[in-house]
């Protein structure tokens, strides 16, 4: 009889702390949503970033009037550059890589001998220069350094065709040479009887490729936004589009924040959330359960949760960024001097950004204020960090396209560059189509 007394109770017992249980979770989802309708129902004014002034050559800015001059440039060609590089090579020592690691500590030393390999004995640097040199460059000083461009204008359309002027800026790893494969589908019409086309840009970010690096510190996202700004106010243009994937992303989202009044439409392959991010924590706990009260899609469910999958992914292919940030210089010398070193420094993330299986295989402040530019996002399966609409509208007000790609991951203009025009002629025309409306 005790016994029976004391399962009932238990049992009561039971039946309160559950109920407690689902009233507890209710509350708190309750509150998670309130604070969500909150935040995300916050407005700003449409103000725009100030642009400020800079200098980044060396010592102090002179004061005779800046040379605006925009001069032709070349890659030069030299045969002693690649003998220098085949006698580092012959030289290289390597550590055997830890069994059945393959590439989860990074690029594995055994498939980077045949990429030495290769360097060494088969590749042709002549032809590659002959390569880069395809499309027109140029280079102008901006701010105290030179800034290296190239610029390809459409041929062989009636003149009476206005091309749309589009500025792309690449990342890192990365350089103007991510838009080779994508420019000839842009600058010239696609289709019978198409005859929409593209004037291009694409600047090196200053410090990569035939970009003069900056003699001062503090250097960011916001100056190299600035000094593109001032480029295509130097080559006449007043209106334009920009695109851009990982810093190229960030860039051109200040870009349009500096002068919303110029940038036209911001088309993105890598598009995230730089700040209030109290305000996504809601849907990042209850997403999973909830996705249609926060607008996320199936897609975005498969794509961002379980969020402790996300981070830790986050986590293992960010620690470059950290030593790049903080010492610089020390890394520095070690990629510098050694081709090894830096090719499979560079060649790890293009393993595992174009898709993050593949290293399972042997061969392995200011910027938070909301964009009102129109925006595009194309959104690919194999991206480092997937975003979903629903969080990114916080900070782009105006999201005319949102397209999830079928294919391709972090240098999306490298790797498909089929699917990021065709998505860039889209946007494009959706955002002229708007502008027409009464």
């Amino acid at each position: 009889m005790c016994m029976s007394s004391c399962i009932a109770h238990s049992g009561v017992q039971v039946k309160d702390m559950a109920a407690g249980v689902v009233v507890a979770v209710v509350l708190v989802a309750l509150v998670f949503i309130g604070l969500w309708k909150l935040l995300g129902d916050s407005k700003r004014d449409k103000d725009f970033l100030p642009e400020g002034d800079g200098w980044w050559g060396k010592g102090e800015p002179s004061q005779t009037p800046a040379d605006q001059t925009v001069r032709p440039f070349k890659v030069p060609y030299s045969p002693e550059t690649m003998q220098d590089v085949r006698r580092r090579l012959a030289s290289v020592r390597l550590a055997e890589p830890l069994e059945g690691s393959r590439f989860h500590y990074g690029f594995n030393s055994t498939y980077l001998q045949r990429v030495l390999k290769y360097w060494a004995e088969e590749f042709d640097w002549e032809c590659t220069v002959a390569v880069l040199n395809k499309y027109p460059q140029y280079i102008t000083n901006i701010e105290g350094i030179d800034v290296h461009f190239v610029h390809v204008r459409p041929l062989g359309v009636p003149e009476s065709t206005k091309p749309k002027v589009l500025l792309m800026t690449h990342g890192w790893p990365g350089s103007f040479y991510e838009f080779y494969k994508i420019l000839p589908l842009l600058v010239e019409p696609q289709g019978p009887g198409a005859t929409e086309v593209f004037e291009v840009i694409c600047p090196s970010i200053p410090g990569y490729s035939f970009s003069e690096a900056p003699h001062k510190q503090g250097f960011n996202s916001l100056c190299a936004a600035r000094l593109f700004c001032k480029l295509m106010e130097r080559l006449g243009h007043d209106k334009y589009y920009v695109q851009g994937g990982d810093w190229g992303s960030l860039i051109g989202t200040n870009m349009a924040n500096m002068r919303p009044w110029c940038v036209k439409g911001l088309h993105l392959n890598f598009a995230t959330v730089t700040g209030g991010l109290v305000r996504l924590l809601p849907s990042a706990v209850l997403g999973p359960w909830m996705p249609g009260l926060f607008g996320l899609t199936p897609t975005d469910i498969k794509r961002v949760f379980p969020c402790t999958q996300l981070l830790k992914n986050v986590l293992l292919e960010s620690g470059y960024m950290h030593i790049q940030g903080t010492k610089p210089d020390t890394v520095g010398v070690a990629l510098s001097d050694s081709p090894a070193g830096l090719a499979a420094y560079i060649l790890e993330k293009f393993s595992t950004w174009t898709k993050r299986e593949n290293m399972d295989q042997e061969d392995g402040g200011l910027e938070t204020m909301p964009v009102w530019v129109p925006t595009g996002v194309a959104a690919f399966p194999s991206e480092l960090v997937h975003t979903p609409r629903a969080w990114l509208a916080s900070k782009y007000r105006s999201i005319v396209s949102y397209e999830y790609m079928p294919r391709g991951g972090h240098f999306a203009a490298f790797e498909q560059p089929l699917l990021l025009a065709e998505d860039v002629r889209s946007f494009v025309k959706k955002v002229e189509e708007l502008a027409v409306l009464p």
